[in-house]
C-alpha cells in the first residue's frame, strides 16, 4: 500500500488543526467542529445507530486525506433513500444491516466527502480506501451526496460501484446586484407574486431579523429550537439533534452560523437557522409557532437570497425536496451517490433499479428547468 490507514471511533483522537487543514473553506459540514458536536451531543453514536469509524490515511507520518466513515443499523438520516433494498436483502433471507455509509449525518448537501491534501493523487488514495469501504464483510458501503469529480474518480477506480442520481434545487447568483435585481430577472407575473408574498408577511405585522454568529444570544438559540421541534413533532417524529448539539455549534463555529428569526408584536415567533462556507449559503432548520401566509417563503428562501446578495455568497442550498423552490428562483441540480452492493446478483438488481432511475431523474430535470420563472433572452 502507498498509505497507512486508521480507522477512528471518535473524531476526538484527531487533532481539529490536523483535520481542518484538508477542509475546503465552502464546507462547513466537514469541519471538525461539525462532526464532532454530532458525536459529543450524542446525535452520531453506536447506541443511536450511528457508529464512527472515520478513515485517517497517512503517508510517512503526515495526515494526506481522511473520509468520514460510519457503520448504520438503520437508514434514518441520510435522504437517499434505500429501505427498498434492506426490505429486499432481507426477504431474501441475509442481513442488509450493519451496512458502510460515508455522508454528514442528517444533512444532505452536496461537497467533497474525501478530504485530500494538495498534491496527493486522490485515484491513488481511493484505490486504497475502496478496500477498506468496500472490501468488507458488511452487505454494502454508500457515499451520498458527493462531488461529481469525485464520483467520477471512484468510478474510474471501482466500475463496480452502482451510481443513482436524485435532484435538489439551488439558488445561483447570477450577477443580479440586489434582491431588486434579482426580480428584474424574472418574468413579469413571477416578480409581481413574490413582491405579494412579502409584502403579505408584514401585513400581518411579522418583522424579520438577521442575525449572525455571536449575536445569537442563548434566547435566541432556544427559541429557535423551541420552533424546530415543532417541525418534527408535527410529523410524529423526534428532532434528530438536541439543543446541546446547536450550543456546541454556536460555541465553536459562530461565524458560520446565521439566524432568520421572524417577530410579531416584539417577540419571535419562528426561525430559520443557516450555516454559511466560504461561498455558499445551506439553509437547514426551520420551524414556527405560528400560521402565517408565506412566512415559510420569506425565512427560508427570501431572506436567504437577500443575505447571499448582501454578503457576496454566489450559491443558496436551501435544502432537501420542495418542487415549490422552482417559482421562486432554485434552479434543479442534479446530485450523484455511490453504492456497493457485495452480493453479485443482488448488485445486478440494484444496478438495473438504479439505470432506469437515472432515466427518470434526468427526464424529471429537465421538465423542471422549462418552468424557471426567468425571463426568455
Amino acid at each position: 500500500m502507498r498509505f497507512t490507514i486508521d480507522t477512528l471511533s471518535a473524531l476526538e483522537a484527531v487533532p481539529a488543526a490536523e483535520w481542518d487543514a484538508l477542509v475546503p473553506a465552502d464546507q462547513p459540514f466537514l469541519r471538525h467542529a461539525f462532526l464532532h458536536a454530532l458525536e459529543t451531543s450524542g446525535a452520531v453514536t453506536p447506541a443511536a445507530g450511528w457508529t464512527p469509524a472515520h478513515l485517517l490515511v497517512r503517508r510517512e507520518g503526515r495526515l494526506v486525506a481522511a473520509l468520514p466513515h460510519y457503520r448504520k443499523l438503520h437508514s434514518f438520516g441520510e435522504y437517499v433513500f434505500d429501505w427498498a433494498w434492506a426490505d429486499a436483502w432481507e426477504r431474501a433471507g441475509g442481513d442488509y444491516y450493519p451496512k458502510g455509509l460515508t455522508a454528514i449525518p442528517f444533512t444532505p448537501a452536496p461537497g467533497a466527502r474525501l478530504l485530500i491534501a494538495p498534491g496527493v493523487s486522490r485515484r491513488e488514495v481511493i484505490a486504497d480506501l475502496a478496500a477498506v469501504c468496500c472490501d468488507t464483510a458488511l452487505s454494502s458501503w454508500h457515499l451520498l451526496f458527493a462531488e461529481s469529480e469525485e464520483v467520477d474518480d471512484w468510478l474510474a477506480v471501482r466500475p463496480d460501484l452502482l451510481e443513482r442520481a436524485s435532484v435538489q434545487f439551488q439558488w445561483r447568483d447570477a450577477g443580479y446586484g440586489d434582491f431588486a435585481g434579482f426580480l428584474e430577472a424574472m418574468s413579469a407575473k413571477r416578480r409581481k407574486e413574490v413582491r405579494r408574498e412579502r409584502r403579505r408577511v408584514a401585513e400581518q405585522g411579522i418583522e424579520m431579523r438577521r442575525l449572525a454568529g455571536e449575536a445569537i444570544d442563548d434566547s435566541a438559540l432556544e427559541h429557535f429550537y423551541r420552533c424546530y421541534r415543532i417541525t418534527y413533532h408535527e410529523r410524529g417524529q423526534q428532532p434528530y439533534l438536541s439543543l446541546d448539539f446547536f450550543h456546541r455549534l454556536r460555541a465553536t463555529m459562530p461565524e458560520a452560523l446565521l439566524l432568520v428569526q421572524a417577530r410579531h408584536g416584539g417577540r419571535p415567533v419562528a426561525a430559520a437557522l443557516c450555516v454559511q462556507g466560504s461561498d455558499t449559503l445551506y439553509g437547514r432548520y426551520w420551524g414556527s409557532e405560528v400560521e402565517a401566509d408565506c412566512l415559510h417563503f420569506e425565512a427560508c428562501y427570501y431572506q436567504g437570497i437577500e443575505h447571499c446578495l448582501e454578503t457576496g455568497l454566489t450559491r443558496f442550498d436551501p435544502g432537501t425536496q420542495g418542487e415549490h423552490k422552482v417559482s421562486r428562483g432554485f434552479a434543479p441540480r442534479r446530485l450523484r451517490s455511490l453504492h456497493y452492493i457485495a452480493h453479485p446478483g443482488f448488485r445486478d438488481a440494484v444496478a438495473r433499479f438504479c439505470a432506469e432511475e437515472r432515466e427518470h431523474v434526468a427526464a424529471y430535470q429537465h421538465h423542471v428547468e422549462a418552468r424557471l420563472p426567468f425571463r426568455r433572452t
